[in-house]
């Protein structure tokens, strides 16, 4: 099939031959963040280096929906149906209220500030997961040059009493995440260090423990090729879709490769939306495109 790459049959029942990649909107200088609103039938995605947040709809198509934007990288929305954002300029997550009111519920850990938090998943009890890397400090481009004062961390947030813990300390630089289905696993992507020559790159997937609240062993679940993992999502199957230096991979809950989306730039990180959540919108540098699959984005408990 034209724009795809069948690598195992089970790939085959995802696409549809009639379904072509669309460019929905171009001009950017590095997309990221996707996330969506069915109940505005609307697209946020960060547009980093000129730190605004974008909102695309079907019938106005793009506009600028926050600028300055603090640098924003990652999205989500919460239980509550609030969005979650990763601030680069800002070193913290941000929540955005009902009324558009902004508040910081995470900035620091044990007195030092927050680096630059990249992505941000919440758990079905309210619990916000984000990584925490070295990027988007390290350079003018996505935030501003600062210094660290922690090292590369996932964290988990209670919003209940503010407490935030330390779930994973052992990656150079932690990148996107997502939990499974059913949220007994959490995938994370390891980019490695910024301007090494031979960086660790893999995606690795981890139990969680204690009713949820910590994670527990941990494996590499894929490596993907060409480019490196950035930002994922699974799809009601458990099937992990990430981005890739090609376009996008699906990959299985055994870590097998199925298939890609081939797509003409890099990308960087994508999301299931649209009416039945089987509209993947796929952030790939300057420019923003769509394409309809087979399956449905996972819908957690």
């Amino acid at each position: 099939m034209d724009g795809f790459e069948i690598v195992d049959p089970r790939f085959k029942a995802f696409v549809l031959p009639n379904a072509p990649l669309e460019r929905l909107a171009e001009g950017f200088r590095w997309l990221e963040g996707p996330v969506w609103f069915a109940d505005h039938e609307c697209l946020l995605v960060s547009d980093v280096p000129n730190d605004r947040i974008m909102r695309w709809t079907e019938s106005g198509g793009i506009s600028v929906f926050r600028q300055p934007a603090g640098f924003a990288n990652g999205h989500t929305r919460d239980r509550e149906g609030r969005l979650i954002g990763c601030s680069h300029r800002d070193r913290c997550i941000k929540r955005t209220e009902l009324d558009g009111t902004i508040t910081i519920v995470a900035e620091s850990y044990r007195g030092r500030r927050l680096n630059a938090p990249n992505d941000v998943v919440v758990k079905s009890d309210g619990t916000i997961w984000f990584s925490d890397p070295h990027y988007g400090i390290a350079t003018d481009y996505e935030g501003g040059k600062q210094q660290p004062e922690l090292p590369p961390t996932v964290y988990r947030l209670d919003p209940r009493d503010g407490s935030l813990s330390v779930v994973a300390d052992d990656f150079d630089g932690p990148n996107g995440l997502c939990f499974s289905p059913d949220e007994r696993s959490l995938y994370i992507a390891e980019t490695g260090t910024q301007f090494s020559p031979d960086p660790i790159q893999h995606i690795r997937v981890f139990d969680l423990v204690d009713d949820g609240a910590r994670l527990g062993a941990g494996h590499v679940f894929h490596t993907i090729s060409p480019g490196a993992a950035d930002g994922f999502r699974c799809d009601q199957e458990g099937n992990l879709w990430s981005s890739a230096g090609d376009g996008v991979h699906c990959i299985a809950p055994s870590g097998a490769l199925l298939g890609k989306i081939l797509v003409p730039s890099t990308v960087a990180n994508l999301t299931f939306g649209g009416r039945y959540r089987s509209r993947l919108f796929i952030c790939a540098g300057t420019a923003l495109y769509a394409i309809y699959v087979n399956q449905r984005g996972a819908q957690r408990p």
